[in-house]
Formats: C-alpha cells, sequence, structure tokens
C-alpha cells in the first residue's frame, strides 16, 4: 500500500530524536507546502488528543516531535533503570569503540564503518550516559554528533581521552570493563557448567566477541587512516 501524507509524516517525526522544523518536513513532503503540512500536523495531534493515546506532538524548540506523555513518565523512567543495568551488547561495545577514537561522529558514519544499523546501540549508550550529543553536522540535513560523556572517563577508569588505550587493545579493555561495571547482557541466555576439557558455552561466546571487535577495531583503524591528511 502507497502511505498517505499524514503517515509519511507520523513516520518521520517517529523516527527523529529531535524536533524537526517544518521546512525540513516540507522539503521531504515533494508537492505539499508549509500550510498543507500545518494542516495535517494539527489532524494528527487531535487525534493523538481525542483518542488519548500515551504520545502527543508537540511543537517545541522551532519544530515538531512526537514525545511521550508526562503522566507516563513513572513507568517510563522504571523501564529505563532495568535498561541501564544490562552489559552492553558487543553491538554496543563496537559503536562505543567508534565514538571514542572518531568523536565528533555521526550515526551514518557509525552506520559505515560497523556496516550495519547502529540506532539501536546508540540508544543504549545515551541511557548509560557514556555518548552525548555534541551538536550537528554542517553536513546535509545537519545529523547529530555523537561524543562520550565524562562518565565514560570514569567507566575507562582514565583522566582524559589522551589517556585511551591502543586501538587495537581497545576491544578486550572495553570488555573488561563491562564486566565491572554491567550486570547481565540480554542476548546471553545461561549456559550449564563446563565439564573438565571443555570450553562453556559463555567462553565461546566470548571468543567470539572479542574476534568480531577486532574486525571493527582493524576496519575503524582502517578508516581513520584514509582520513588521516
Amino acid at each position: 500500500m502507497t502511505p498517505t501524507p499524514k503517515q509519511i509524516l507520523e513516520a518521520l517525526l517517529f523516527a527523529s530524536d529531535a524536533p524537526v522544523p517544518l521546512s525540513a518536513l516540507v522539503e521531504v513532503m515533494d508537492g505539499l507546502g508549509p500550510s498543507e503540512v500545518s494542516a495535517i500536523l494539527a489532524e494528527l495531534g487531535r487525534e493523538y488528543e481525542e483518542s488519548e493515546r500515551g504520545v502527543a506532538l508537540a511543537e517545541i524548540a522551532g519544530g515538531f516531535q512526537i514525545l511521550s506523555r508526562r503522566e507516563c513518565a513513572p513507568w517510563i523512567e522504571e523501564m529505563l533503570r532495568s535498561r541501564r543495568k544490562a552489559r552492553l551488547s558487543r553491538a554496543g561495545l563496537e559503536t562505543l569503540a567508534i565514538v571514542a577514537y572518531k568523536q565528533p561522529i555521526t550515526k551514518v558514519e557509525i552506520d559505515g564503518i560497523r556496516g550495519v544499523d547502529s540506532g539501536g546501540s546508540l540508544h543504549t549508550l545515551l541511557e548509560r550516559n557514556l555518548v552525548l550529543i555534541r551538536g550537528r553536522s554542517k553536513g546535509v540535513g545537519r545529523p547529530l554528533l555523537y561524543g562520550t560523556t565524562p562518565d565514560f572517563l570514569s567507566y575507562m577508569g582514565i583522566n582524559e581521552l589522551a589517556d585511551l588505550p591502543e586501538l587495537k587493545e581497545l576491544g578486550s579493555v572495553l570488555e573488561e570493563r563491562e564486566r565491572i561495571h554491567g550486570d547481565v547482557d540480554p542476548e546471553i541466555a545461561p549456559v550449564p557448567p563446563a565439564r573438565a576439557g571443555e570450553s562453556s558455552g559463555a567462553e565461546a561466546r566470548g571468543e567470539a566477541t572479542s574476534e568480531a571487535m577486532d574486525v571493527t577495531i582493524e576496519e575503524t583503524t582502517a578508516a581513520s587512516a584514509e582520513g588521516a591528511p
């Protein structure tokens, strides 16, 4: 089915992590003028109100954004607290390593290095306060720029970014720090103890994780070398 203009606008706002200016929406909605887009947004906002949804369409900071209702805040906070306890996945560790060495960096650049979408990993790192939004790039569409936080320095046990270990060592260092700071990795199911002479499933997964981290770090090193003057 072909989506309606209202569905497209709703999807655009849902996918954005910041208020979207009317001009940006008009630019995407080819063939619709500012007054038409504004009318559709007003209709969408009324639908949210009349159907008593858990989200609302707000006009803030010079743009439009879909936000959760204030009344739902206690449940959202509880969910975020439980997420903060979770150990970072391999994807999260890869993304954190890339941000640490390439900051400030956009999501598109992170995706390009990893070869997969990093939206979920960035969201988790933001929730853990290991990564923050540093501003916007001057490139097309002015995408968000990500960098590490002071909490990241504490997490790593270092005083400044210059104290970071060599890039090739970062994978194993991050995994060790996560064992110290994290709790339970939701991607790893419990496994029975290994018999004598056998490796446990967790050990096997740990080896696979380290190998995957090494591959990603090698790619990051290559990307840094290509971008060097």
